[in-house]
């Protein structure tokens, strides 16, 4: 069996680190079928059998791996399409907090970003971190002229270690997909590229700022949302200045009652912010846990860290609209031909299957008021039909329902009977209307006449010329099928072989005939051993002929 292909004696020293761990937490198979148990005995050693179940060790392991592997786990949260829903509820438990780091790496790294002591740049920086993460930690700092900041800093050396972290998932991707099921469901080394890709952004924080400029941008027009302010001469790809915004944490309710705000009207924000930016914009907040958003006085939303951003096309967002507009009828027909249109649906799904699984689903909704349906109660009971009918949606949609489903708990938080459809409906109606207005329909409608305006143009020239190659005998139609040459081999033999049956059957049949023409009974010599000979060879080929036909139906 392939060993892993380890780039380096640097990465080999980091999986074996992560094949320790694994074989600590019970995933030591995993290192047999990548064929990496004989490189690292010690793991081997390490094996015991787990106690815990494997949802609960997969998420120890993940912790423990560090923070390229817990950033993995939070996104396969958001794939119930890739895991099932007991590993789903397990790894959105993942933590990100970790121990702050020592101040003066920390400082060393400010003073190499911003090119000078850290006293020259700011007036004061507290050395104590008021946040840490795995990526970075947040340190509070005012400006030379007073302005209050919080100054976001990456890890020392973070982006080498996570580098090395992503070549090895890279590697590991790549065998399981021709050593698992999984490889013949999933693309296993798009996922992992993808997660790159996105991991990778979310460490570069002139990206984050640019977030939190178009957040700004976007809501510049409504009052009930607050963008702190990002210091561009003072940030770089690993430092991120912004202004300091203070308030209280919208999930403490206490502190709100004691303030005199208004907990409807806030929860009424929060809605009406993820709304618009899911059906406006399309670009949304996608990590909207209650950490990052303050009440600031005038039931006015702070918002913060804009590392984890997601995006939605405008046919994402009409498809997405189609489908609430087709459950809400609880038609599952129209469900599913919308998930198809969508892309969503593999060629090989059971259709009538995922049809009656989705109908299940609605009818468990049918008659309620929509005041009484919750999207996470919705996004959970979906999880299992993406599982077992391995329908694709793309990270972004799965990312969309998580948010949904958070910022629903927060305003289930702030007010008990919170109606987040009540609240949308007046959105989506405008969408809808959108969608059958002719600034909706009338560019692409263009752009597909634009299209029949050049065949039209092209299409008698080119028509000429083909009935003129045809009149020569020079047009010739090729077809190519990939399956058909074996398609072709296999009819040969097939026809080689009924061939050969007739032939044999002739041959016994004309030496039975000789027999008694000949009266070979009662006379020797030459003719009567080559009938025996004849018999014999006969017997032979027929013999042959059984076994290949027996061996070939059991390949």
């Amino acid at each position: 069996m392939t060993i892993l292909p380890i780039r380096g004696v640097r990465h080999l020293r980091r999986f074996q680190q992560i094949a320790q761990i694994l074989a600590r937490h019970g995933f030591g198979e995993l290192l047999d079928l990548l064929g990496a148990a004989p490189v690292f005995p010690l793991a081997r050693a390490l094996r015991r059998r787990p106690s815990l179940g494997p949802p609960q060790r997969l998420r120890m392991a993940l912790e423990e791996l560090g923070p390229t592997f817990v950033k993995l786990g939070q996104v396969l949260s958001t794939r119930p399409d890739l895991l099932p829903p007991a590993y789903i509820a397990e790894l959105a438990r993942l933590q990100d907090t970790v121990p702050p780091e020592p101040w003066e790496p920390v400082r060393a790294q400010l003073e190499a970003e911003l090119g000078a002591p850290v006293e020259e740049v700011f007036a004061t920086l507290d050395p104590e971190p008021i946040a840490a993460a795995s990526l970075a930690q947040v340190h509070a700092a005012t400006l030379p002229d007073g302005a209050e900041v919080v100054v976001k800093v990456q890890r020392p050396n973070i982006e080498a270690t996570i580098n090395v972290d992503l070549d090895i998932l890279a590697d590991v991707a790549r065998l399981l997909q021709t050593r698992t099921p999984l490889g013949e469901l999933y693309d296993l080394p798009g996922i992992v590229e993808e997660f790159a890709a996105t991991l990778r952004a979310e460490l570069d924080f002139y990206r984050e700022g640019h977030n939190a400029d178009r957040f700004r941008a976007n809501f510049a027009d409504e009052p009930y949302l607050y963008i702190p302010k990002v210091y561009w001469e003072y940030t770089t790809r690993r430092v991120l200045v912004m202004e300091r915004i203070r308030g209280i944490k919208i999930d403490d309710i206490a502190a709100l009652d004691a303030a005199g705000y208004d907990r409807y009207r806030i929860g009424l924000h929060a809605a009406r912010m993820v709304i618009k930016e899911v059906l406006e914009d399309g670009f949304f907040h996608a990590d909207p846990h209650p950490g990052n958003f303050f009440v600031m006085p005038g039931e006015v939303i702070g918002a913060m860290d804009f590392g984890m951003v997601g995006y939605l096309s405008r046919r994402t967002r009409t498809d997405l609209v189609r489908l609430y507009v087709a459950a809400i009828q609880l038609d599952e027909e129209a469900v599913v031909d919308q998930l198809i249109r969508m892309g969503v649906v593999g060629g090989a799904v059971d259709r009538m299957g995922l049809q009656h699984d989705i109908g299940r689903l609605l009818r468990k909704y049918a008659g309620l008021p929509l005041k009484a349906i919750r999207a996470r109660d919705m996004v959970e009971e979906a999880m299992p039909i993406a599982f077992r009918h391995h329908l694709r949606l793309p990270s972004e949609l799965w990312l969309l329902g998580k948010t949904l489903a958070m910022m629903e708990g927060v305003g289930l938080k702030l007010v008990p009977d919170f109606d987040m459809f009540a609240v949308s409906r007046p959105y989506v109606q405008r969408f809808m209307r959108e969608m059958a207005s002719p600034r909706a329909w009338m560019p692409s409608l263009i752009r597909g006449m634009g299209d029949w305006a050049q065949l039209l143009d092209m299409l008698p020239r080119t028509g000429m010329q083909l009935l003129t190659r045809a009149e020569r005998g020079e047009l010739e139609v090729s077809l190519r099928h990939q399956e058909l040459g074996r398609a072709l081999v296999y009819l040969d033999r097939l026809a080689n072989r009924l061939a050969l049956s007739i032939l044999l059957a002739a041959l016994i049949v004309g030496l039975a005939l000789l027999v008694p023409a000949f009266h070979l009974a009662e006379r020797g010599g030459l003719i009567t051993a080559l009938v025996i000979l004849g018999f014999a060879l006969a017997s032979l080929l027929g013999l042959w002929l059984v076994v290949s036909i027996l061996r070939s139906g059991r390949r």
